[in-house]
């Protein structure tokens, strides 16, 4: 016995699934923006998802560019590293364009402590030294790669990530990322909190003492 296929039945089987696609599909990227620019009025009392934009006979040629990144910072500090940074807080023409870029110089044996940023990717390219550059995926894979003067990189959003001047001198890096205010954790600010986590969390999560905990605490908030 043959069975005749419904033609229409068919027809809006697939509308359907067209609509649906079209409709869901800006729920997963940004929307397209509705103006050139939108720059940002950092000083507003509120925002949502982004600064208010100033009006825009109020923007002048000064607002669209930087020179925040241009010289090198005192790397005088625990860490052996400066970053200088370009974002929506202090180039506020990135407000909605989604980009962000910072510059990091290393002293030498400086390094970049173990961090996320929440809201990017981030690709990075080494100016000059000698960089060690690694992540961390979320099955527990250390990627990393020892980078050049003239090579970059790559880091997934959210995942872990570090970098550490390997070469003989300093070392310089800019760093790139797919949005206006990238956000940054240091992993070792769970040691530092206000309201601080209570020891007995943390001693059970590193799987250490309590006291262990507490020397790491006072010593990080010494810092």
């Amino acid at each position: 016995m043959t069975t005749k296929t419904n033609s229409p039945t068919i027809f809006f089987v697939i509308f359907s699934l067209v609509v649906l696609l079209f409709t869901i599909s800006p729920c997963f990227s940004d929307p397209d923006a509705l103006q050139d620019f939108f720059f940002a009025d950092v000083n507003a009392a509120t925002s949502i998802n982004g600064f208010p934009c100033k009006p825009e006979a109020d923007v002048s040629s000064s607002d669209f560019f930087f020179s925040g990144l241009m010289n090198e910072v005192d790397t005088d500090n625990i860490f052996g590293i400066s970053t200088s940074i370009g974002n929506v807080r202090s180039f506020p023409g990135l407000n909605t364009l989604g980009l962000s870029t910072s510059r990091v110089d290393f002293a030498p044996n400086g390094s970049i402590p173990l961090h996320t940023h929440p809201r990017a990717s981030e690709t990075g390219f080494v100016i000059k030294g000698e960089v060690l550059v690694g992540f961390i995926s979320t099955k527990n894979v250390l990627y990393s790669r020892v980078l050049k003067a003239g090579e970059m990189f790559v880091v997934p959003k959210g995942l872990v990530h570090f970098q550490k001047n390997v070469g003989m001198g300093k070392a310089t890096t800019i760093n790139t990322f797919n949005s206006h205010l990238a956000g940054t954790v240091i992993l070792s600010t769970i040691f530092v909190s206000s309201p601080g986590i209570p020891n007995g969390i943390l001693a059970q999560n590193f799987q250490v003492d309590e006291t262990v905990i507490a020397s790491i605490k006072s010593k990080l908030g010494a810092i």
